[in-house]
């Protein structure tokens, strides 16, 4: 069992992340309290049934009082307000973070709310999920053998940053730091693109006139392709226009790659295709090899 680090933790946004942090961080005994908070009073209840938190509360300013730590793991649209109304009930000792997706307008929100980037603040995103959502989703290994990103600027206390990195490390994560920018570039390319493209094939072959034949015949791939799709709409949704910049620019690099593929097909250039799936195979077929 590890050591108690988080007296007292709080969990703004109770579900698949959030929960699952709390779950792990119970488990290895890292964790004394855990607060719980959010909208849904029915969420927070199913949260204390399942034993994730140990109480909860409604109001935001009275759940963060006296936590150590507190998580925000709500979608990023939500991630502005919640920052704005525990900016002034905050503990001064407390470290703040959150799980969102892009991290230059967690930052923007931080800033707006505090006035400034509180030097307890530490972002963070795990590279980890499923596309299930809600509490009764999170389970304690979420998180094992992913990695956590953290994203601490030039304002952020070492001590801080140092206490989330061990946290995450209690989940059996491995936490790797890096530059705000360079971790929305990433992301637009590695996660967010992949959703896109995933909602618009299912959406697109769902609006044709024989869908119900075309998903009846949907193999295997299809299935694995897709089932990304099944995420939570509204968490993608403001990922998207969170991060847009950087998913705009991988997306028209992406786009001019296929309108090359659509070309080659037309002429029936067969070169051209075949390099295309050779360099995709051996690229898949070495991304475990730099694990």
């Amino acid at each position: 069992m590890t050591e108690v680090m988080i007296p007292r933790l709080c969990v703004i946004g109770v579900g698949l992340i959030g929960g699952s942090l709390a779950r792990a961080l119970k488990r290895s005994g890292a964790v004394g309290e855990v607060v719980g908070s959010g909208r849904c009073e029915n969420n927070l209840r199913k949260a204390l049934e399942l034993g994730v938190v140990d109480r909860y509360e409604t109001r935001l300013a009275a759940a963060v009082t006296g936590a150590d730590v507190v998580l925000v793991a709500v979608p990023l649209g939500a991630i502005g307000a919640i920052f704005q109304s525990i900016a002034a009930a905050l503990p001064d000792q407390a470290v703040l973070t959150d799980v969102g997706s892009s991290k230059g307008s967690v930052i923007a929100d931080a800033i707006q709310a505090f006035g400034h980037l509180p030097p307890s603040f530490v972002p963070g995103h795990p590279i980890a999920g499923t596309e299930r959502s809600g509490v009764e989703a999170s389970f304690a290994e979420l998180f094992q053998k992913r990695r956590v990103i953290l994203t601490p600027l030039l304002e952020t206390d070492p001590a801080a940053h140092n206490l989330i990195r061990t946290m995450w490390q209690a989940t059996g994560a491995e936490v790797v730091d890096m530059g705000v920018r360079h971790h929305d570039e990433v992301l637009a390319a590695t996660s967010h693109l992949p959703h896109m493209l995933a909602y618009a094939l299912v959406d697109t072959l769902a609006r044709m006139d024989d869908r119900a034949e075309i998903f009846r015949y949907a193999a295997g791939g299809f299935r694995d392709f897709t089932r990304i799709a099944s995420s939570d709409p509204q968490m993608w949704h403001d990922i998207c226009l969170a991060n847009r910049e950087a998913l705009l620019a991988v997306l028209a690099s992406f786009s001019a790659d296929l309108a090359r593929l659509s070309d080659a097909i037309r002429r029936a250039d067969s070169q051209p295709i075949l390099e295309l799936f050779q360099r995709a195979k051996r690229a898949r077929d070495n991304l475990y090899h730099l694990e």
